[in-house]
């Protein structure tokens, strides 16, 4: 009878294996993890390639156009931004479509594509209002300001995009877009040339300004709409433990003056 006793307690303790249980759930969370990595790297893939749709649809027709007044032999110039006159107006809308020579499209269509997409990206929410504005206000800041010439070609609405995606970058203080901003300057910091008279012969460096200047603009006007600095939880319990000792220091100062 004792024997079997004993039997019987060492068998009912060693019936429940715990790790084997338990490693079915590892299982699972490992396979979910994955998935989810999965997941997010097919929306960003989406994202990117949503976001390439506008600007290549611009880069698109800035070919098409080159390429009908080849084939045409015409001279398309005259649609350009002629300053304080009634004909130049059209120019606003026109002249980023329009290019001296192959050479000056190629040159304006890498960078117009690349930043574009950059602010589609990073500025979805803003990027198509940061995009008309410049688009227009370079134009019309050209217009009103511009030598008297015929300027055509689309490197105002370029350094307008340089200029706000780096400014925007250091207001918003988001370590994500200063590295945007980072970014931009290594690889179009040289465009800084262009901004002064005399650099470059036969080059409108009135568009260049004040598409620069409008870039500033709009990173101050849009500073506080897209992308945002994330406030962590102790940042948060940090600022809230700052404002409850102003108060109460707040407090013991009206009681004194009370007394």
């Amino acid at each position: 009878m004792n024997i079997n006793i004993k039997f019987k307690v060492l068998k009912s303790t060693v019936s429940k294996p715990e790790s084997i249980n338990q490693e079915p759930a590892t299982i699972t969370q490992v396979s979910k993890s994955s998935s989810d990595i999965i997941a997010e790297g097919e929306f960003y893939r989406k994202k990117l390639l949503l976001n390439m749709i506008i600007p290549g649809i611009f880069v698109f027709l800035m070919w098409l156009v080159k390429i009908i007044e080849v084939l045409f032999d015409i001279d398309l110039s005259r649609f350009g931004i002629y300053p304080l006159t009634i004909q130049g107006l059209p120019g606003i809308l026109f002249s980023p479509f329009i290019h001296a020579d192959f050479t000056h499209l190629f040159n304006n269509s890498i960078p117009l594509f690349f930043l574009s997409i950059a602010l589609f990206y990073f500025y979805s929410e803003v990027a198509l209002k940061v995009f008309i504005w410049t688009y227009f206000l370079t134009g019309l800041l050209v217009w009103i300001a511009g030598r008297a010439a015929w300027h055509i070609g689309a490197s105002g609405l370029i350094y307008g995009l340089a200029s706000f995606l780096f400014f925007s970058g250091i207001i918003r203080r988001y370590f994500r877009l200063i590295a945007l901003s980072l970014l931009i300057v290594f690889l179009y910091g040289s465009m800084v040339w262009g901004l002064f008279p005399g650099v470059y012969k036969n080059v409108s460096w009135e568009s260049h300004m004040l598409g620069f200047f409008s870039g500033v603009i709009l990173a101050v006007s849009y500073r506080n709409q897209g992308p945002q600095k994330p406030v962590y939880e102790w940042m948060a319990e940090e600022t809230e433990k700052n404002g409850e000792e102003e108060n109460d220091g707040n407090e013991e100062e009206e009681t004194e003056t009370l007394r």
